[in-house]
């Protein structure tokens, strides 16, 4: 991008490409101003930008013509005029106070050099590919992303810029991110009620090439005939457990249980995590439950990941997707496993709200703490951590029991709440090169490999094979939960939720329950009253 010195002390120019220009020099000679629009890579129409500003040459010419005048005067108070007459004409010379200056010292507007023309055609060519800007709302993987856009623009020549938005605060950076010049061209909404959102924002992509890959159709968000969100990865949550902590459990006398296959239901699952809390040290742990997060931006396991099994019971019952008003009538279930995290973890409870999801996995990677909730992209987190004494092998789910009737059955938590989509309001070809990026993504050996085994996606597209899927062990343990026909999934029920201000109200007051300062009864009446209002406003 250009810019301008505003004290006219000079002129400053730093590139967004390696690109030179004549007019680099860091001096005003004369009265020169400038009025240069600012710089977007690749677009010919803004680098042309309406200035007066002279080139090099030209200052010097400007320079030469003053120098010139005030020699014109002496000489005409001496009537030398033939003198004056036979002044040579200057070029663009290091001498200038010697010489006539040109009588042109810039093109006429709307006219270029023909090198100006050259760079134009170079730069309609670079713009024939257009730009890709991806606002990325996985923190978990975003240095991936980054990697992974170098990687496309090294094999394509189109640029690629990824930002990541940080952890609860997607929503209010997208709004501020679209509202600039150079906007995202490819970004996420969290299904039907984020498409309410951005449906300004969303292109159809019901005609698209990554559209007619998608395995399951209904999976996508749609609005009458048109498509505007795309899944791209199936995903799943519940209890991450260290096996060899738990072995090392099962083989103490008078263990509650004997194995994994015993817990299959919240009064097991509360009698085994109570009895190894209070034998923490023969473990050699110090909690069983990693710490239950409540920093800014921290809290989504529980007030949305955790909080959509009430809801999908409720939604279960009443054979729905969607309720204007909540009756929460499972509070008390999620009450069950909300306090069997707090009251039996390696942090105190009046200590949650300085603790961050990061906290929490890399106390269980660190082999502190024997379980986890968090989904199969926690893996990445706990493969990562500096000192990691977590044997991959050791690494699995278990469903996160609340003491439902007949949870015996329930499985995992599977589902998503990503979804693709495309930046109506950008450029045509900025569009296009979001497009073609998703389709070298998902159909590409070398997007493929990224999907699967870096970003360990469970891509819902059939360009994947069998044996291009992710094989992390996390990412396999959803796939068995998956495969069992004995057990349901617990389907991803918050999306709709009625807005991100309803989440971070319940989340506030499980916090606030959390450290002992308000009763669980508010904590469900004012849930109840937000979700009204909430839905409400959407309507």
């Amino acid at each position: 991008m250009w810019y301008s010195d505003k004290n006219r002390k000079g002129i400053k120019k730093t590139l967004a490409s390696p690109r030179t220009l004549c007019y680099s020099e860091t001096k005003v000679i004369g009265n020169v101003t400038d009025t240069v629009t600012e710089k977007v890579p690749g677009n010919s129409s803004k680098r042309n930008a309406t200035h007066n500003m002279v080139s090099t040459c030209g200052r010097e010419r400007r320079y030469g013509r003053r120098i010139y005048i005030m020699k014109l005067r002496k000489l005409a108070a001496l009537s030398l005029a033939a003198a004056m007459a036979a002044g040579t004409l200057a070029g663009c010379s290091s001498k200038p106070a010697e010489t006539k200056p040109a009588e042109t010292t810039a093109a006429p507007a709307g006219e270029t050099t023909e090198a100006a023309k050259a760079e134009d055609t170079t730069a309609a060519a670079s713009d024939a590919k257009g730009q890709i800007y991806y606002l990325n709302f996985k923190p978990e993987v975003a240095d991936v992303w980054v990697e992974l856009a170098e990687k496309y623009t090294a094999e394509t020549g189109v640029p690629m810029k990824v930002q990541t938005a940080a952890a609860g605060t997607y929503e209010q950076t997208l709004k501020s991110e679209v509202a600039k010049k150079e906007p995202p061209t490819l970004f996420q909404i969290n299904g039907p009620i984020g498409y309410k959102s951005w449906a300004k924002y969303c292109r159809d992509l019901k005609d698209s090439d990554i559209y007619s890959h998608l395995v399951d159709k209904s999976m996508a968000v749609t609005d009458g005939d048109g498509v505007y969100g795309i899944p791209y990865v199936v995903e799943g949550y519940g209890i991450i457990y260290n096996d060899a902590v738990m072995q090392k459990y099962f083989a103490l006398d008078g263990a509650k249980a004997k194995s994994m296959d015993e817990i299959k239901n919240f009064d097991t699952l509360k009698a085994v995590a109570e009895d190894m809390q209070a034998r923490k040290a023969d473990l050699g742990i110090e909690g069983v439950f990693a710490s239950t997060s409540f920093a800014p931006g921290e809290d989504w396991r529980w007030q949305t990941h955790l909080a959509n099994l009430p809801i999908y019971y409720e939604y279960k019952d009443d054979n729905v997707s969607d309720k204007d008003a909540i009756d929460f009538k499972y509070s008390d279930n999620f009450k069950n496993i909300f306090d069997l995290y707090l009251n039996n973890s390696c942090t105190d409870p009046k200590m949650v709200g300085a603790k961050t999801v990061e906290d929490s996995m890399a106390e269980f990677a660190l082999g502190k703490v024997a379980m986890v909730q968090n989904g199969n992209w926690g893996w990445s987190q706990v493969a990562g951590v500096e000192g990691n004494t977590v044997k991959e092998e050791d690494v699995k789910f278990l469903p996160i029991y609340t003491g439902v009737a007949g949870e015996e059955k329930q499985g995992l938590c599977i589902g998503t709440e990503n979804f693709f989509s495309i930046n109506s309001q950008a450029k045509e070809e900025d569009q296009q090169a979001s497009l073609d990026f998703l389709t070298w993504l998902f159909s590409s050996d070398t997007g493929k490999d990224y999907v699967t085994n870096k970003l360990g996606f469970i891509a819902p597209f059939d360009t994947f094979t069998a044996d291009e899927k992710p094989t992390d062990p996390l990412a396999k343990e959803v796939d068995r939960y998956m495969s069992n026909t004995d057990l349901y999934s617990v389907s991803w029920n918050f999306t709709s939720f009625p807005s991100q201000t309803f989440k971070d109200n319940f989340g506030a007051s499980l916090l606030q329950y959390a450290q002992g300062g308000k009763e669980w009864q508010a904590v469900v009446d004012d849930m109840k009253v937000d979700w009204a209002n909430e839905k409400a406003m959407t309507k």
